[in-house]
């Protein structure tokens, strides 16, 4: 039996893996439509979809990933993904994770047979977006994706899984792609990421790719630096991951700070952004977001849906030129919110998980979970 791991609170770990199709979550508010008929869908996932009246043919297209205990209405709502595609005139498609796969809703990240290229659930995802693309008349060279933790290590995941297919990506609150296979990995890799050099890092990619050459997709990264789920570490290994693959220094040519946000921007040589990470200061786990309906505002707060008064959804749309660039926001530390359901009640990130995982070593996968869970509070 395979287990699986929750990545945003590691809740009901035990429940064994059954891959089957099953009951998903609920799509959310009715902007949301299901995508029937689009492949094999060998990752049994749900597709659903949202298409602005009047699309024009040759639209682009944004995949967007939710997080554990989450799903694809819940999200969306909250970064506010069917609003601004209202606004901007682009398709979405919002990939749902299934209880028969993930007893927490998490996409499988760290599963080789759901994040290897032509199989499982990056092959489901890949499936959809060539059928939306084939149907609705999208533009294929202007498709992104984006994801929040298990979701934004699924970005990662297809990202490097199909580097042909996107022209840019946001990875929010993840890990880079590569970073772990089965349970004991997964768990080091949230908690306590190695070092590891960028041409290991930029080398998984190429293999993951099937030995893609480039162009590398445009990567924007974010991260809070409270983060105790997934350690923030993780997105400076991103960073170094596709910095190697588009060949660029470690220096970052652009370097903004407006209180606690901190952009870094590496170029390339004809001046346009590759690589971008943003890190906000007292920010626990979840997606950056500032919430309303004003310049630069869209969704709404929630569990994992962090009101900073930095919009993640409006700066990953301007860095892949689908909006006007905005200044630097001000980042200002989020207050805890109550935990819509799906979500638990935990709305904030597990506060002491890193030290759980301190003296992991040889441990019995099993033992470890225990332990984090206890650590928790959450057993």
């Amino acid at each position: 039996m395979n287990n699986r791991l929750d990545l945003a609170a590691l809740v009901r770990w035990q429940n064994g893996r059954r891959r089957a199709a099953g009951a998903g979550a609920s799509g959310g508010d009715g902007t949301l439509q299901e995508v029937s008929g689009f492949g094999s869908n060998p990752g049994a996932l749900r597709m659903l979809a949202h298409l602005p009246e009047g699309l024009p043919a040759g639209a682009p297209l944004v995949v967007a990933l939710h997080g554990c205990t989450q799903n694809a209405g819940g999200y969306d709502r909250g970064c506010g993904w069917s609003a601004m595609a209202d606004r901007l005139g682009f398709a979405l498609l919002m990939p749902e994770q299934q209880r028969a796969n993930n007893a927490s809703l998490c996409f499988n990240w760290f599963e080789a047979g759901d994040t290897a290229r032509d199989a499982g659930e990056v092959l489901s995802i890949r499936q959809a977006i060539d059928h939306l693309v084939r149907t609705e008349n999208l533009d294929p060279r202007r498709i992104f994706i984006t994801g929040l933790s298990a979701g934004g290590a699924m970005t990662a995941s297809m990202l490097a899984a199909y580097p042909e297919v996107f022209a840019g990506g946001a990875i929010i609150a993840g890990l880079p792609a590569g970073s772990a296979v089965g349970v004991s990995e997964a768990l080091q890799a949230m908690a306590r990421p190695q070092s590891l050099s960028a041409a290991s890092r930029g080398g998984s990619v190429r293999m993951a790719s099937g030995g893609h050459k480039g162009p590398w997709p445009r990567i924007s990264i974010w991260h809070g630096d409270a983060d105790h789920t997934v350690n923030p570490d993780n997105a400076e290994e991103s960073a170094k991951q596709w910095l190697f693959l588009h060949g660029l220094a470690d220096a970052p040519a652009v370097e903004q700070r407006n209180g606690g946000h901190l952009r870094r921007r590496w170029t390339g040589p004809d001046g346009m952004a590759r690589v971008e990470l943003h890190r906000i200061a007292g920010m626990a786990h979840g997606v950056p977001l500032s919430p309303g309906e004003g310049d630069g505002m869209c969704g709404e707060a929630g569990a994992y849906l962090l009101d900073v008064g930095v919009s993640s959804t409006h700066g990953a749309l301007a860095f892949w030129g689908l909006e006007e660039e905005r200044a630097v926001p001000a980042a200002s530390r989020p207050t805890p919110q109550p935990s819509p359901q799906p979500a638990p009640e935990r709305a904030r990130a597990i506060p002491s998980m890193a030290g759980a995982m301190g003296a992991m070593g040889a441990m019995d996968p099993g033992a470890t979970i225990n332990r984090a869970l206890k650590a928790a509070g959450l057993l």
